[in-house]
């Protein structure tokens, strides 16, 4: 989640072994999120992370990393913020792509980002977020909102099979993995792997926690 820790953080998750850097850009009625997640956005949103914050915080962590960096927001920050210019601001700061969680594929198809299904898609649905996707197809593992979970999602599977008949973009699947094992199992199945709600869980124990939480998932995929 941006905020003024956030570089130090983003930092410590690439000297853990990340590959992609997603930045939460705060919004107060997070749908797609569960308790840590929607936390993490009220704290930032006190702190004053408005979407201007939120982008300098992206372009410093730009300056300081090569690899992938992908705000994730919901729509309403786009349309009070303007679309083509949020697209805009974001490029110039050095965002890779962009994930706008509850906006549909068939909305704003001129919106460069990465596009979610769920096991609830539809096969038409799953073949236009293929087609539309911005690099990788982000598989929704399960029916519900962002958080650490026991067990993997037992829709992962048919999901993947599902999809992969539809695209051949890459896949890679999140919500709800949060231990090494569950991220080798799902990595197992899709292109990779994408943890959110565990890695804000160790962030807030510092840039240490976080690297030693990354490189415990780096080496379980290796």
């Amino acid at each position: 989640m941006a905020g003024r820790a956030t570089p130090e953080l983003a930092d410590a998750a690439v000297a853990g072994g990340a590959d992609v850097v997603e930045i939460g850009f705060p919004f107060s009625d997070p749908l797609a999120d569960g308790p840590v997640i929607r936390r993490a956005a009220e704290r930032a949103l006190a702190e004053g992370m408005r979407p201007d914050a939120c982008l300098d915080c992206l372009r410093m962590i730009r300056e300081r990393h090569a690899l992938p960096l992908v705000p994730m927001t919901y729509s309403s920050i786009l349309e009070a913020y303007g679309w083509e210019e949020f697209a805009r601001d974001a490029a110039s700061a050095g965002a890779s792509s962009l994930i706008v969680a509850d906006l549909p594929v068939d909305e704003r198809p001129d919106l460069r980002r990465v596009q979610l299904v769920a096991p609830t898609s539809t096969d038409e649905r799953i073949s236009l977020a293929g087609e539309r996707t911005d690099g990788w197809l982000y598989l929704v593992t399960l029916t519900g909102t962002t958080g650490a979970r026991d067990v993997l999602s037992p829709a992962l599977a048919p999901l993947v099979e599902r999809v992969r008949r539809l695209t051949e973009a890459p896949l890679y699947a999140g919500f709800g993995i949060s231990t090494p094992a569950q991220a080798a199992a799902a990595a197992e199945l899709a292109d990779g792997i994408v943890v959110g709600s565990a890695a804000v869980l160790a962030a807030e124990e510092g840039p240490q926690a976080l690297e030693t939480y990354v490189g415990q998932l780096r080496a379980a995929l290796a």
